[in-house]
């Protein structure tokens, strides 16, 4: 008792075909301007970490720049402290003979 053109007993009545589903072209728009806003926040915070090792350098090397200062004006106490010992110490400044005022000059 078959009959042609309808299903059998235990069979499907319906045949299903697999569909390919792709993204439509809204989709596809959201899709990238998401990406493209992703890109951005990660181009922002690289450019924020490398401006803030700019500020650290850039204090580093002020600082830097004050200690050679600093170095500098010790280096010219240190040589004007040590030539005044020097040169009272000298063999020249010991083989000086004193003067005492002898008189007033009067016009």
């Amino acid at each position: 008792m078959s009959r042609r053109g309808y299903a059998r007993r235990n069979q499907n009545s319906v045949s299903f075909q697999a569909q390919v589903k792709t993204l439509g072209p809204v989709s596809n728009t959201i899709i990238l301007i998401v990406l493209a806003c992703l890109i951005g926040l990660l181009y922002l915070t690289q450019v924020t970490k490398t401006n803030s090792y700019g500020y650290t350098i850039n204090s580093l090397e002020s600082q830097a720049s004050q200690l050679k200062d600093e170095k500098a004006n010790l280096e010219v106490a240190a040589a004007r402290l040590q030539s005044l010992d020097r040169v009272s110490s000298s063999q020249v400044a010991k083989n000086l003979v004193s003067t005492t005022p002898s008189g007033i000059i009067e016009q």
